[in-house]
């Protein structure tokens, strides 16, 4: 019981340090190269939330509310 405790201790301190050391090289790479690294991952980001989406049947996109009524035609609408 106190290795196994021992051990995921051990296994935590060694994730940490790896998303530490990860952030850093993500830092000095934007320093040197500029927002490009960020932005690209946003994109990877959002195509893969989109694919994730796509599959789910369950899913509505609703835009915000400023542009949702834009597409109603009022002499339809107010029948």
């Amino acid at each position: 019981m106190v290795a196994k405790a021992e051990q995921e201790r051990r296994a935590a301190i060694i994730r940490a340090e790896g998303e530490s050391e990860a952030a850093k090289l993500i830092s000095d790479a934007t320093v040197a190269l500029g927002m490009g690294l960020i932005e690209l991952r946003k994109i990877e980001a959002s195509r893969e939330i989109a694919t994730t989406l796509a599959k789910t049947l369950s899913v509505a996109y609703l835009p915000n509310a400023n542009n949702m009524l834009l597409g109603l035609n009022p002499s339809v609408a107010g029948r």
